[in-house]
């Protein structure tokens, strides 16, 4: 019950974020903003060793090494910040984190299986996502219907009920 209201709740705060597991070498495109009214873009690119979370507290550790130093950074996929996520090789791991890549060292650090996905699958169709919205909505609509349905017939027995009492009344007196 809980679970189902809340991501009706934070289905239209969630972005719309290619699929990707962990194992994949992605690319994060962030806004950093320099100023009050300058902003760039910054791409890191690595590895993703870990997803937590879930709904809008969604989560994603991603790692590379840069200039022979572990550098790791812990992105909230529905973040304003991100502006979109590549995935740019597809890896197969058989665990749900896999911590133990910090301790690798050399090429063997960022080494991981091919992943025998495709990666257009893992691109998220914006017509998909309208379709999922869609049906939300429709389900939302529908429920409202009900329960409007549901207190006009109670409505509609307490008069009844009402007007019984009154002729009960009145056979009395």
């Amino acid at each position: 019950m809980n679970t189902e209201l809340l991501t009706k709740i934070e289905k239209p705060f969630m972005k719309k974020a290619p699929k990707f597991q962990v194992g994949d070498t992605v690319a994060v495109y962030t806004i950093v903003r320099e100023g009050s009214d300058k902003k760039r873009i910054q791409i890191f690119k690595g590895l993703v060793i870990a997803i937590k979370g879930s709904g809008t507290r969604k989560m994603f550790t991603v790692r590379k090494i840069s200039a022979g130093i572990g550098v790791e950074k812990i992105f909230p996929l529905n973040s304003p910040n991100i502006e979109k996520i590549e995935v740019l090789r597809a890896g197969k791991v058989r665990r749900s984190k896999i911590y133990y890549m910090r301790d690798r060292i050399g090429k063997q650090a960022m080494k991981v299986d091919e992943g025998s996905r495709n990666l257009e699958d893992a691109m998220v169709d914006d017509e998909q996502v309208e379709e999922e919205v869609a049906e939300v909505t429709t389900d939302e609509q529908s429920e409202q219907e009900t329960q409007s349905e549901s207190t006009e017939s109670k409505e509609e027995s307490k008069e009844s009920d009402a007007k019984e009492e009154e002729k009960k009344e009145e056979k009395a007196s």
